[in-house]
C-alpha cells in the first residue's frame, strides 16, 4: 500500500485509517503528484529530537520532520516522523482539537513532499492556506 502507518514509543487511536490513507493519496493527486511510497512514524518527543540532531545537526525539538526518498522527479516517495507529544502540546498552544493538529500536520509533511515549504512569511502563507484548504476537505 502506498500509505502506512507505524507506532514507536506511543500509542494513539488513529481512528478511519483506511479513509485518511485514501484522502492522503488523493492529496497527493491534486497536487498533481504521483504517490509511491510514504510511510508516517508517530513517536515520542524523544525519538524525534535524536533524529533530528543525527541527520539534520539541529538541537530541538520539533513537531514533524519530512524525508524525501524519491529517486526520480516521476514519483514521490518519504518518510514522515510525527512527534505525538509535540502534536499534543501544540493543540494545547493553537487552542485546536488533538484531532484536527494531528490532522494538520499529517497533511502537512504530504504537502512538503509535493513542493511546499515554510521557511519564508510567503511560503508559510501557502503552507497553511494549503493544510486548511486540505483539512477543510477532509472533514466537510
Amino acid at each position: 500500500m502506498a500509505v502506512q502507518f507505524f507506532f514507536l514509543e506511543t500509542t494513539i487511536t488513529l481512528k478511519e485509517r483506511n479513509k485518511l490513507k485514501a484522502f492522503i493519496i488523493e492529496l497527493f493527486k491534486k497536487e498533481k503528484k504521483t504517490l509511491g511510497e510514504l510511510n508516517y512514524i508517530f513517536c515520542s518527543d524523544k525519538h524525534l529530537l535524536s533524529i533530528n540532531k543525527e541527520f539534520l545537526q539541529h538541537d530541538f525539538y520539533t513537531d514533524i520532520l519530512t524525508f524525501d526518498l524519491s529517486e526520480t522527479k516521476k514519483r514521490v516517495d518519504g518518510e514522515i516522523y510525527i512527534s505525538l507529544d509535540r502534536v499534543r502540546d501544540n493543540a494545547l498552544v493553537f487552542m485546536s482539537s488533538l484531532n484536527k493538529e494531528f490532522h494538520r500536520v499529517i497533511f502537512h509533511g504530504a504537502l512538503h513532499l509535493c513542493g511546499y515549504k515554510d521557511k519564508s512569511p510567503k511560503e508559510e502563507s501557502a503552507m497553511r492556506s494549503a493544510e486548511n484548504k486540505y483539512l477543510d476537505l477532509y472533514f466537510k
